[in-house]
């Protein structure tokens, strides 16, 4: 059975940073970016893809509701 795997879609202009969906990640696959959005916040973003398992915990953890999660098998 293939592993489902996931992909991280994160609305960079209204995320405002406050690190929870980092902090939730059982993979570490989300960091905060060194740049700045229009806002003035450092932004989530995906780091590591790879390891994503479509968990879904930092879309449900972020209070700005800025996190789209995707779930794919990947082809052999």
């Amino acid at each position: 059975m293939a592993k489902v795997r996931g992909a991280v879609v994160i609305n960079t202009e209204a995320c405002k940073g406050c690190d929870l969906c980092v902090v939730a990640c059982p993979t570490d696959v989300l960091k905060l970016n060194e740049q700045v959005n229009a806002k003035g916040y450092n932004p989530a973003f995906p780091a590591n893809h790879e390891a994503c398992t479509a968990c879904k915990i930092c879309a449900l953890v972020c209070p700005d509701m800025c996190i789209t999660v995707y779930q794919y098998k990947p082809e052999k």
